[in-house]
């Protein structure tokens, strides 16, 4: 019997390695185990009502916003979401209160020999033990953020109300495909029969895997950037202050939306329609002033950290969690418009093996000075091999041992009116 929070991290750890740790090993596709644990646990997930989001990029701004907006509008809210950043319990919320401590020591020690002989993946067991904690607590609707893929993930289990799917990049080759019409496949798994579908983004090579699918389900489909228009966006204080036209009713809306980053515009055409959808569904509580309250106020209700987040000033430091190069895309763009406002930019940058740092290194500013690190994960590219692929795109800097050693390195070279950018990978925003 475990006794201390530590002590049953520690065991999950070594017992069931999570993706985020060791990368392909701690991968069980399939849905067979997560049946088994329903069944054990008594199948908590037909206690609550589940929206089910997945896709390249995105899906956790957008399942954290709409579990805001659900917040706002008085609903009690689960949100289960991965990887954490900081601590493994932002993985499962009830209200953006995080799971407690004694309520994981419980279920694992509970369940420790089924989990054991079952040989039940890191994920299966934080997703199970989402459901199974949802479940306990009286959640009204739970906000389910798809692990990896869609088709054989383990939150597939659910039978959802509404599925969003925010967009399709070439992420994850290794186990989805290495094209874009046949990871859209694997997201497009999620899709169930009768059920609606936001997708977030339309691309030609993968609109019509979804539009087959949902046939397929005869399921309602609904491409976000058909339905709404931004016109205008200001950012100031803090808040994105957004009108929209909805292309449907012909009616311009005013939207505030605490997530600064220039990608979040794809993710509010996304959020917005889902919430439309969800007062067709009998969610009568959300209305224009809950959407508008949840999305203003998404990091407060819900926790959500690492989205173009500022965490210092003179020097301005800003962490974003993007990864990949489908996502990277925007925050260069985004670092490119910040320019104006400051003297240089710093940017310190750690990735891991399988994000292509070969082809994201060339997206980001030429003129900006680089330190480039190493998290504490296995899955880290060495941080001199990174320096040496930034030297082959042109941006130059020296190679660092770790992620604080960088830093400070950036902050000794920065003046008062620079910009320092930290990202790469979770693991990088996780330890700052």
């Amino acid at each position: 019997m475990m006794k201390t929070y530590q002590e049953v991290l520690d065991y999950l750890y070594v017992q069931f390695p999570e993706y985020q740790k060791v990368g392909d090993k701690a991968m069980k596709p399939g849905l067979g185990n997560m049946l088994k644990l329903e069944d054990h646990l008594g199948h908590p997930s037909r206690a609550f009502k589940v929206i089910h989001v997945a896709g390249t990029n995105g899906k956790g701004s957008v399942s954290h916003s709409l579990a805001s907006i659900l917040q706002s509008a008085g609903y009690i809210v689960g949100l289960y979401t991965s990887p954490h950043l900081h601590d493994f319990r932002e993985r499962i919320r009830v209200d953006g209160a995080m799971i407690p401590e004694e309520y994981v020591m419980r279920f694992v020690n509970e369940h420790e020999i089924f989990l054991k002989d079952l040989h039940a993946s890191f994920f299966e067991i934080s997703t199970a033990m989402a459901f199974d904690y949802f479940k306990f607590v009286g959640v009204e609707v739970a906000i389910v953020e798809v692990g990896l893929g869609g088709r054989l993930d383990s939150t597939n289990v659910v039978w959802p109300e509404l599925c969003v799917i925010t967009n399709i990049g070439l992420d994850h080759t290794q186990f989805l495909g290495n094209s874009l019409p046949e990871i859209a496949k694997e997201k497009a798994g999620i899709i169930k029969e009768e059920i609606p579908v936001v997708i977030g983004e339309r691309h030609p090579e993968t609109d019509e895997v979804f539009i087959d699918m949902a046939g397929i389900q005869e399921a309602p489909i609904y491409f976000a950037e058909d339905e709404y228009k931004i016109i205008e966006c200001k950012t100031e204080g803090g808040i994105s202050e957004y009108v929209v036209l909805d292309r449907q009713k012909n009616h311009q809306h005013k939207i505030p939306f605490s997530l600064t980053g220039n990608y979040q515009r794809k993710n509010l055409l996304t959020i917005l329609k889902a919430a439309s959808l969800l007062q067709t569904l009998g969610y009568d509580m959300v209305d224009i002033v809950s959407i508008r309250e949840g999305l203003k106020a998404v990091q407060e209700q819900t926790g959500l950290m690492g989205r173009w987040q500022k965490i210092a000033s003179k020097p301005d430091m800003i962490v974003d969690t993007g990864h990949n190069a489908h996502g990277m895309k925007y925050v260069a763009e985004q670092l490119n418009d910040e320019m104006q406002h400051y003297s240089d930019l710093h940017i310190v940058i750690g990735m891991v093996d399988d994000k292509h740092p070969e082809e994201v290194l060339p997206l980001l500013p030429k003129e900006a000075k680089y330190y480039f690190t190493q998290a504490s994960t296995h899955r880290a590219v060495p941080s001199e091999e990174l320096r040496k692929m930034g030297e082959k795109a042109g941006r130059l800097g020296k190679a660092y041992n770790n992620v604080q050693e960088a830093i400070d390195d950036a902050k000794k070279n920065a003046s008062a009116n620079s910009l320092i950018f930290i990202g790469g990978s979770n693991y990088t925003v996780a330890e700052v």
